[in-house]
């Protein structure tokens, strides 16, 4: 087959030409409340020949806990990752079992753990989920809001350009949106939010499945009056209603006006149309010939 285009297939469970090489196994820790440690992410860990944390101390407190001692606990995260990545690696094409694990919740998922799956992967190593607790999907399946489609985007961008341009990224969206937020910046994001998409339905919730558990639900302008009398404390999960049907019908044809040419035609190049094709499109949104769109931009 063409380069590209062959299909690797992993049976996790079934050993085909029985490979001396280990797995990774992703494994999910909880996101607050201990008991919800699955007896199978116990005993994976207990298992593991090498178990690689984002944070070690915490890891040894979580270890402590269901009295797991490892044969091995390496240090990889976002400032090492370029260094234990290709180690942790060659470890397991040696023959060891390495499981992965974050601070809290599923690894992979904003944090570094999505860079080992993909070098993994180029290696032909398999990659095996434990799953668990999530505190995106957590908070999305209590929020009232509609669970038929979403969309997860992490953290916004700090700055104030990348910001703006990741929410009219999913501004016309129709399902849920769901992000992660500091509290140092929560309440920027809200502005933000409230600014460029009006004041849609949100729902704020943080230290799910501890014991101070709290969810504000509410428009994006109530809960920002709700966060001047209750200063944020803690990482936020954010669960955003997505556009209404009545407001994206209106907005079809009027999206672009506020954009410059150069934005516009910039806008279809990040949906992946080549300049030629995007200079195409945004001329016939303006109603203008190509050449029109070509002479603005020179």
């Amino acid at each position: 087959m063409k380069d590209g285009l062959d299909v690797r297939v992993q049976k996790s469970y079934v050993e085909e030409g029985k490979s001396h090489a280990g797995k990774l196994y992703l494994v999910a820790t909880p996101i607050g409340n201990l008991e919800d440690m699955t007896f199978r992410a116990v005993r994976i860990l207990q298992e593991a020949d090498l178990i690689a944390a984002e944070d070690t101390r915490n890891t040894r407190k979580l270890l402590t806990h269901f009295e797991i001692t490892p044969k091995k606990l390496y240090s990889y995260h976002e400032h090492n990752k370029a260094a234990s990545g290709p180690e942790l690696i060659r470890f397991i094409i040696e023959g060891k079992n390495l499981a992965l694990v974050s601070d809290a919740g599923l690894p992979a998922i904003s944090d570094p753990g999505s860079d080992l799956v993909r070098l993994a992967i180029e290696e032909g190593i398999d990659v095996v989920p434990i799953p668990g607790a999530n505190a995106a999907l957590s908070a999305l399946i209590v929020s009232g809001l509609p669970t038929e489609r979403f969309q997860f985007i992490g953290f916004l961008p700090r700055d104030k350009k990348g910001r703006e341009r990741s929410i009219n990224q999913f501004k016309h969206y129709e399902g849920t949106v769901l992000m992660y937020e500091s509290p140092h910046r929560v309440i920027k994001t809200l502005q933000d939010l409230q600014h460029e998409l009006g004041n849609r339905r949100i729902v704020l919730a943080r230290e799910l499945t501890k014991r101070y558990e709290e969810l504000a639900r509410g428009t994006v302008e109530a809960c920002l009056n709700w966060l001047e009398e209750h200063p944020p404390l803690g990482e936020y999960c954010l669960v955003l209603e997505g556009i209404q049907a009545e407001e994206l019908q209106e907005s079809q044809g009027l999206w672009w006006q506020e954009l410059s040419i150069e934005e516009h035609v910039a806008h279809y190049e990040q949906e992946g149309l080549q300049r030629k094709d995007a200079m195409k499109k945004a001329a016939a949104d303006r109603g203008v010939s190509k050449r029109d769109i070509y002479n603005a931009l020179l």
